[in-house]
């Protein structure tokens, strides 16, 4: 049995609460950590059956010796506080987007955990629908991409953000690039291999009063020679599931609310999978656990075989740098190569 400790019991821990119970009894949560404690016994007593625990603090996870790894799911400016004396002990991680606020501080918290030697796992729960295996086992089939669209036309209402510090570069790191678009960034990237040049416009409209940003456009050149284009936005009335579209040689793929259609050059047409919600509107968590059950169960697999996760630390610097460069070139008005971040 693997025994997992939660900390962070804000909005997504309802669903990390789901996934679990699903696990259960080959995964155990050993016990939750929140910053009040009241907070966590509220947490017990609503999510009943899961665990009575509730640590003091985050030395009490990390001398725990039932704890395999450890869930962080606290805003991004907790996180160095967390992870570096679980590394010190030797607890594997299994942390949510981002890693930290800045591509600075992600770096360094990845590099914490390897010289520590402690496994780090990023939930990026995008690449875990099944649709995308079916889609990134067929990517050869296709030949060569030349062009994408990917699009996040997303809503969040104003109270959203009056939550103290969301928003913000303090606690969140910016806004809709690493709040909401990273998932779909990561996952593009994951298709579509690196991208080597951006010009980009970052702005905040007038339906949002917040310190970050919360509309993007930026035109893509990526290494492979292929060029596209990505929007971002929570200012998009009522919000819309976001959309890859991938033009390849052979045929064009368009991955939307996990449904995927194939178009053929030579006129056929395909379509996999069945729609789902991804938090795209007003509601925030009206998404499906079955992603994150799924990024959990690799995660405990991966350690008890002793490979890497779905998404490491190491492999989420990648959408970090790109979210970086997207910034720099929003707030320069120019041209900005990845080489340069």
């Amino acid at each position: 049995m693997t025994g997992v400790a939660l900390i962070g019991l804000g909005m997504v821990s309802a669903t990390y609460a789901a996934a679990l119970r699903d696990l259960m009894p080959d995964m155990r949560l050993t016990g939750v950590l929140s910053a009040r404690a009241e907070t966590g016994q509220l947490w017990v007593a609503k999510h009943a059956g899961l665990t009575d625990r509730v640590y003091a603090d985050v030395h009490q996870i990390a001398t725990d010796p039932a704890v395999d790894f450890a869930i962080i799911t606290t805003p991004p400016n907790a996180r160095a506080d967390l992870v570096a004396p679980l590394a010190a002990a030797g607890k594997a991680i299994l942390m949510e987007k981002p890693v930290e606020r800045s591509l600075a501080g992600a770096t360094h918290l990845v590099d914490l955990c390897e010289k520590a030697g402690v496994p780090l796992g990023i939930v990026l729960q995008h690449r875990a629908r099944p649709v995308v295996a079916a889609l990134r086992a067929r990517l050869g089939d296709f030949g060569a991409l030349r062009a994408a669209e990917v699009a996040v036309p997303w809503w969040r209402p104003q109270a959203y953000y009056d939550v103290p510090g969301r928003g913000s570069y303090g606690r969140d790191g910016g806004g809709v690039l690493i709040s909401q678009a990273i998932h779909t960034m990561d996952l593009m990237l994951s298709l579509t291999g690196p991208v080597t040049d951006v010009q980009a416009m970052c702005a905040t409209t007038e339906f949002h009063h917040m310190e970050a940003e919360d509309f993007v456009t930026a035109g893509l050149r990526f290494a492979n020679g292929a060029v596209g284009s990505f929007f971002a936005s929570t200012a998009s009335f009522p919000g819309r599931g976001e959309t890859i579209t991938l033009h390849f040689a052979k045929a064009s793929v368009r991955l939307e609310s996990n449904v995927l259609s194939v178009d053929w050059q030579d006129g056929r047409s395909e379509c996999l999978g069945q729609a789902a919600t991804s938090g795209a509107g007003a509601d925030p968590m009206a998404f499906t656990h079955d992603w994150h059950r799924s990024v959990i169960a690799d995660f405990a697999q991966a350690l008890a075989k002793g490979r890497a996760p779905m998404v490491t630390g190491r492999k989420a610097l990648e959408v970090h740098r790109l979210i970086a460069a997207i910034e720099q070139s929003g707030r320069a008005g120019a041209r900005v190569s990845l080489e340069q971040i």
